[in-house]
């Protein structure tokens, strides 16, 4: 898909690059002045910050309810599999949330995007165990796209693991075939954590790791697989989620409920952590 074509009859996603991101912010706030359907997306692949097309429902259903155009909206979301979070608490808080919101999305399981005709606004489904497909119109939609390892990693080699990231023991990080090998951030193949929190909690130990191996050494370190979602619920309030590999709920902050929105859980996203995430764009960190 051309990516020009972001912001443009309705058509956003946030992935690409900070310009698509506005074009995408466009797009929903032409949409949220008069309403119409919107149709949210979530892809069948591991993800990178899978909590992203969540928290865009979120604040999608927000910047409705700031319009006024609620009776006017309503919101479709599409989930490839058959859960909208892999932390099931997660999944459920959502999912509740959703319910008591002005426009309560519609949650669709098993429906792949496979297709965007953007002449006629209209989105195609696939389920992915029968194939069969669907058609659906739309005013707004948000797309996820399929995501996989760089191309040298996930075409190119043979280091990448049966769905296309980099084929690592999720405790030490290390290759599986190639001892030598260590991977650190999102292009691993560890059960959660493309989020840069968790690149933040496991360099140590593939610093740690990867010099025991260079000394002769076998690995000794094992990474938790920590991962920290900021969810944004309003504008004002978010739930600061934090779980490990095994997809049980952490806290790193005392009294701090991962499940509660709050407005300290917002400041810290909007306000505290926004400097980190602009380095993070400049390729400064």
């Amino acid at each position: 898909m051309d990516i020009l074509a972001f912001g443009q009859k309705g058509l956003g996603s946030v992935y690409h690059n900070p310009e698509t991101a506005m074009a995408t912010w466009h797009a929903m706030d032409t949409f949220r002045q008069k309403g119409g359907r919107a149709l949210m997306t979530l892809a069948g692949t591991d993800m990178k910050c899978a909590g992203a097309p969540l928290k865009m429902t979120f604040m999608l259903a927000d910047r409705i309810r700031q319009a006024g155009t609620a009776s006017a909206s309503q919101i479709d979301f599409f989930a490839a599999k058959t859960a909208i979070f892999s932390v099931k608490p997660v999944a459920d808080k959502v999912l509740e949330l959703w319910q008591s919101l002005e426009v309560a999305p519609k949650v669709h399981y098993q429906r792949e995007l496979i297709g965007v005709d953007m002449d006629k606004q209209t989105a195609i489904f696939r389920q992915p165990e029968t194939g069969e497909q669907f058609s659906e119109d739309y005013d707004f939609i948000h797309i996820v796209p399929p995501m996989f390892a760089t191309d040298v990693i996930f075409n190119n080699s043979e280091l990448a693991n049966e769905k296309g990231w980099l084929n690592v023991n999720a405790e030490t990080l290390q290759h599986t075939k190639y001892p030598n090998i260590f991977g650190l951030g999102d292009i691993n193949g560890t059960p959660r954590g493309k989020t840069a929190a968790t690149v933040k909690k496991s360099t140590p130990v593939v610093v740690h790791n990867l010099i025991r191996v260079m000394n002769g050494q076998t690995p000794d370190m094992v990474f938790d697989g920590y991962t920290s979602c900021p969810m944004l619920v309003r504008e004002g309030e978010a739930m600061l989620v934090e779980f490990n590999g095994k997809g049980e709920l952490t806290t790193t902050l005392p009294l701090v409920d991962p499940l509660q929105p709050s407005y300290f859980a917002w400041y810290l996203e909007d306000v505290m952590l926004k400097p980190a995430y602009m380095t993070v764009l400049r390729g400064r960190a």
